[in-house]
């Protein structure tokens, strides 16, 4: 079989696969609102009809490539935080997202997203303070903690501090207490 012939046969996923690689290259090369399907047929060489078979539509695969990085960064995390609990926990759990956010190249692309106002959907979405819940191990009833937690990282992506332990310490001094909710 011919390289091009990757669409050939049951071969569904290796062309989901292909495509969202392709997808993924060019929103982080030209930015998620520069993506369309007309450069991602030429990316993949296949028609609209197979892209729209195989993986949907533009607004269908731009959120499947948030999601696959939201995987990547909540599996750092996880990494990161095992075993912990408490504040520190939380502490690590937000340093480690900041970090991998940071140093990722899909990350830097949100980040210029988040800059250029096209990320304002995160703010509503349910699924940031749920992870956030999770991952800092904060209860997962409080919403209210888990939507200032991702706040308080965006604004850290947004406008991140100079020196990373400065950082660190500002995260110690008014996210730990937070974090530890309210006392009695």
């Amino acid at each position: 079989m011919a390289p091009d012939d990757w669409l050939v046969g049951d071969r569904r996923a290796e062309a989901a696969e292909r495509i969202y690689a392709a997808a993924t290259d060019l929103i982080v090369r030209h930015g998620l609102e520069a993506f369309d399907i007309p450069a991602l047929q030429a990316a993949v060489h296949c028609s609209r009809a197979t892209i729209y078979r195989h993986v949907g539509g533009k607004a269908r695969i731009r959120e499947a490539v948030l999601l696959r990085e939201a995987e990547r960064i909540i599996d750092a995390v996880r990494a990161a935080v095992a075993g912990m609990s408490g504040t520190e926990r939380t502490l690590t759990a937000v340093t480690a997202a900041l970090d991998r956010i940071r140093t990722d190249p899909m990350g830097k692309t949100l980040l210029n997203s988040m800059r250029a106002g096209e990320l304002t959907w995160i703010g509503r979405s349910p699924v940031p303070p749920a992870l956030v819940a999770e991952l800092t191990g904060i209860p997962a009833g409080d919403a209210q903690a888990a939507q200032w937690i991702v706040r308080v990282v965006l604004s850290l992506l947004y406008w991140p501090l100079a020196d990373p332990v400065a950082e660190r310490e500002m995260l110690e001094r008014f996210l730990a207490p937070a974090a530890t909710g309210p006392t009695g």
